[in-house]
């Protein structure tokens, strides 16, 4: 169905020039539902590729507004991109949304109150919950969601928890899973992670899908359309390679991402095991929660 982008968005060409069809909604109507993205991840343009072209395979129409924090300057962006293609949260407070998407970021091994910008995204967690229908946060705002709302601590990893994993999912009548394989692949890329006693424990969230590898998965709080997603079901086939080959050209410690490559070779193709079931979850969320 037809989506709404900031005119001249630079990663809705690159996602058409990847191959996907993508409809061009000129105009909002009664059915178009209003989505926003708080990008705090380095690489703007790569992240609202990654979103886009999840957003445009399903059956909604959308119109995406791109947030951007009033409190934070990104390092990796130009100033330019981010005054065409951004709106400050402070011009949207008054507003509401059927839906919310708050991305991870790569600052998992910093204390939450030593985040700079940490009072404002508290700020607009406790937004989101009259303003917005549903919300999705993504890995380190999954992390950060659940330490705020229920003080849920992050756990130090030995190391990196990379590579696309395999899991089980626990109320696959829930609308969220329909379509869903039992067995389902996500990409996982983090130095942290959350116990699963402490989620289980709190009576106010649900576990949802969790990995035997990985870790807790998918969380829903009772009583609400928002969902803590610790994985990143968004990326393209070769983010994985690039984070892998870049950090060995830096001699990182890195190991191969598992159940990546083909036959483990990073020599070799990456195998696609999750992007259906991403255009599944994100297609679902649409339909079934922000409305």
């Amino acid at each position: 169905m037809p989506l709404k982008v900031p005119a001249g968005l630079p990663a809705l060409q690159a996602v058409i020039d990847e191959g996907n069809a993508v409809e061009i909604l000129k105009e909002p109507t009664t059915e178009t539902l209003r989505i926003a993205l708080l990008n705090i991840m380095p690489m703007k343009e790569t992240t609202e590729a990654d979103f886009i072209r999840l957003l445009a395979s399903s059956d909604r129409e959308i119109e995406l507004t791109l947030l951007k924090l009033d409190t934070h300057t990104p390092k990796h962006a130009s100033p330019e991109h981010m005054a065409r293609y951004y709106t400050s949260f402070n011009e949207v407070r008054n507003l509401h949304f059927d839906g919310l998407i708050i991305t991870g970021a790569p600052i998992e091994k910093i204390e939450y109150e030593e985040v700079t910008y940490w009072p404002e995204l508290c700020t607009i967690f406790n937004w989101a919950r009259e303003h917005v229908t549903s919300t999705l946060y993504i890995c380190w705002a999954a992390q950060a969601g659940l330490y705020q709302k229920f003080g849920i601590q992050k756990h130090l990893l030995p190391k990196k928890m990379f590579g696309i994993f395999p899991h089980s999912i626990a109320r696959p009548e829930l609308p969220l899973f329909r379509g869903f394989d039992s067995t389902i692949y996500v990409p996982h890329s983090r130095h942290t992670e959350l116990w699963r006693e402490d989620i289980v424990a709190e009576e106010r969230i649900e576990l949802l899908s969790e990995s035997e590898i990985s870790g807790v998965y998918i969380m829903q709080e009772k009583g609400t359309r928002d969902f803590f997603i610790t994985g990143h079901s968004e990326y393209a086939l070769y983010t994985l390679d690039g984070e892998y080959k870049r950090d060995v050209a830096k001699g990182l410690p890195i190991e191969l991402p598992l159940n990546y490559y083909r036959d483990d070779n990073p020599d070799n193709e990456p195998v696609n095991r999750w992007q259906a079931t991403a255009r599944l979850l994100f297609g679902n969320w649409l339909k079934y929660y922000c409305q």
